[in-house]
């Protein structure tokens, strides 16, 4: 499913602990600056990290990714 949330929806859903985000850009970005209790799972690494990280299949997930560009 592809859809949006808002930033005051997100906040509210970590706050109550109804979601996973996942942020998707590489680990460096990531250590550099992410939303505090995301997860890090950078594209080329969805096969591998996924099943460890996201195991419960019934989960809501966020997924985000920033860049300059």
């Amino acid at each position: 499913m592809d859809a949006s949330i808002s930033t005051k929806d997100l906040k509210s859903k970590l706050d109550r602990r109804e979601i996973v985000l996942v942020e998707t850009l590489a680990p460096e970005r990531y250590r550099e600056a992410h939303i505090p209790g995301a997860l890090n799972i950078p594209p080329e690494q969805i096969k591998e990290l996924a099943p460890q990280l996201l195991p419960n299949k019934n989960a809501e997930i966020v997924t985000y990714c920033a860049n300059a560009h």
